[in-house]
């Protein structure tokens, strides 16, 4: 198949915009709890739609008060926590614009980001952040800047109280000048590949995305339901199903570091989660190792085998009496525990931002956990396809989400179009008539449509590697094998017009300790001294083989070097949302790669 459609289920008015997501929760006689946010006792302590209505209603008269004009665009930079959807809110409440900027920024990406939008005022976290976007805003002489509030403090505060004078009239008129056409934030792209551009993301690409959404995925986000973000707000997709959250009256809450994420999960109990395909990895890793530390090593080797049989039967609609046992027995010993680590009443989880694939998928179902697999970018409101509880085939991303459609060029590439595409490039014309062909929006990915409308993603476009020989080969198929193990963190495979394909392969510092002693060799070996050592060299040499038997020869992997640090978003190397900077990563381990096509030719 080369294109599938799914009709639009919700329609939404022309003239209404994502603010009348709030109005009608705080409008029902239920007043949906919209958000949870810990008390100083550290308990968790719900926020109802007509409470969250009324702060946004304060902060939005502020912002006209301090001079916050219909379209003006303002930046958010703080880290993930209620605060950052309040203010959120309160910006598209007074008819602007919201900027995300991530609170990791330097100061030149955030100069490059309030700059190139325009911005004239700035929601900031903490003092910290505030001396950043000031020095940001001297370097490059981003003189609109007029205003800087920080969400710790009193600048909240100061900015309810800017605001008495401004009338309930006077704030539902500006309120109402936004409509689905308009723009309703700029999220700058990562910048994987370059300089980050602009996306303009209209209220109609989050409420009718949402409503139709919601409408998909009824079992997961309705009036009730509950989860606790952990990603970034800056992304798009947490950002998405925030205001999803919003649209079906379920509750948010959030925890702004990930150490702190398994104590919110077991305090808070949400009954769905939602994470990039790196997050549920080292959920597993996790798993696995403290189980081999335990001396458990073997027993949760067969529960992952279980598991993913399980899944496999279930799907394929045929379970096997011994294997219903089995999977019984492992439930009470290994999947039980799993799930109670993460609160007990998971019941799905979200994964996007990159394929998750088919073993952690079938594994996650299997322990009684149905992972959702998303697809989607900056440019598309985050989700264009899911999976969905009734519409489940692991391995794919499924199905377009209804209002959205998927072809399939000639060339393999993945063309959308529909309720979730994007305005355009803020400022840049010319990027977007280059993104659109015949009305379509043209991803870089790469994928595949089955019969029945279900969507594969292979790779990306600008990633494939045409070795010398000409081979086309996707990295993606032999990294996502690699670091699927727990001693791997990350690996990038290389042989871009070289003779052969290599990979640069960084260790996981928090599983290295463990594998060494449990290998006989002293567990404060640093990762520099183990990435010399010939026994964790076989090791990585072992997994390699492993992928390499999925692949043609042309296709495996000859050689590799490990990189004595791992990549990081500190380093330079990761995205925020956990994606490989490649073009980095070659620039700044030139020699490395040298040194491997310099060898004698293995």
């Amino acid at each position: 198949m080369r294109e599938y459609s799914v009709p639009v289920m919700v329609e939404s008015p022309q003239d209404s915009n994502i603010t009348d997501l709030v109005i009608r929760q705080a409008k029902k006689p239920s007043n949906p709890a919209l958000f949870s946010r810990k008390d100083d006792q550290g308990d968790w302590q719900n926020i109802q739609a007509t409470e969250f209505l009324a702060d946004v209603s304060l902060l939005a008269k502020g912002l006209i008060a301090s001079g916050i004009g219909a379209g003006d665009r303002v930046g958010i930079m703080a880290r993930t926590r209620y605060e950052w959807s309040l203010v959120d809110f309160a910006i598209w409440f007074a008819g602007a614009v919201s900027v995300p900027i991530y609170e990791t920024s330097s100061p030149s990406q955030v100069a490059w980001n309030l700059g190139d939008s325009e911005s004239v005022a700035v929601f900031v976290e903490s003092g910290k952040h505030e001396n950043i976007v000031r020095q940001a805003a001297e370097a490059e002489g981003l003189s609109a800047i007029a205003n800087v509030w920080q969400l710790e403090g009193d600048g909240l505060d100061a900015l309810r109280a800017a605001g008495v004078g401004i009338s309930d009239e006077e704030l539902e008129e500006r309120r109402k000048t936004s409509h689905l056409a308009d723009v309703a934030t700029i999220i700058y792209t990562s910048g994987t590949t370059g300089r980050p551009k602009g996306c303009e993301l209209t209220h109609g690409n989050f409420v009718e995305l949402s409503e139709n959404a919601v409408a998909a995925i009824s079992e997961v986000a309705y009036e009730g339901a509950q989860t606790i973000m952990f990603l970034p707000l800056a992304h798009v997709f947490a950002r998405f199903i925030s205001v999803m959250c919003v649209a079906a009256g379920s509750t948010v809450a959030h925890t702004p570091d990930i150490k702190h994420l398994l104590p919110d999960l077991q305090s808070y109990k949400p009954t769905f989660i939602l994470a990039v395909p790196r997050v549920f990895e080292k959920v597993y890793n996790s798993a696995s190792l403290k189980a081999e530390d335990g001396g458990k090593g073997k027993i949760f080797a067969k529960a992952t085998e279980t598991a993913i049989a399980y899944s496999k039967a279930e799907q394929n609609g045929s379970v096997g009496l011994g294997l219903k046992l089995r999977h019984a027995l492992f439930d009470k010993l290994v999947y039980g525990k799993l799930r109670d680590a993460m609160g007990g009443r998971v019941k799905h989880a979200v994964s996007g931002g990159a394929p998750l694939g088919e073993r952690l998928g079938h594994f996650f179902h299997g322990i009684g956990l149905t992972v959702l697999e998303g697809y989607g970018l900056t440019e598309t409101t985050a989700p264009i396809s899911v999976t969905t509880p009734a519409l489940i085939k692991i391995g794919t991303v499924g199905v377009p989400l209804p209002g959205n459609a998927v072809k399939i060029a000639d060339d393999g590439e993945i063309l959308t179009k529909g309720v979730c595409v994007m305005r355009g490039y803020y400022k840049r014309d010319d990027l977007t008539a280059d993104a659109f062909v015949d009305g379509w929006f043209a991803t870089g990915d790469i994928g595949e449509l089955d019969d029945h409308g279900y969507l594969t993603i292979t790779g990306r476009k600008k990633e494939i590697i045409v070795t010398a020989g000409g081979k086309n080969v996707i990295p993606a198929l032999l990294e996502d094998q690699i670091r699927s193990d727990p001693l791997v963190s990350q690996c990038v495979v290389l042989g871009d017009h070289r003779p052969f394909i290599s990979a640069l392969v960084t260790l996981d510092e928090e599983s290295l300790p463990g594998w060494l002693e449990r290998h006989g060799l002293p567990s404060s070996t640093t990762v520099a001294q183990a990435a010399e050592n010939e026994q964790v060299q076989a090791e990585i040499q072992k997994l390699i083989d492993n992928a390499n038997s999925t692949v043609s020869q042309a296709e495996q992997i000859k050689s590799f070097r490990i990189v004595a640090v791992d990549f990081t978003e500190e380093s330079g190397h990761l995205t925020p949302s956990l994606k490989i900077k490649r073009v980095q990563v070659l620039k700044d381990y030139d020699n490395l790669v040298n040194d491997i096509y310099l060898a004698p030719r293995p």
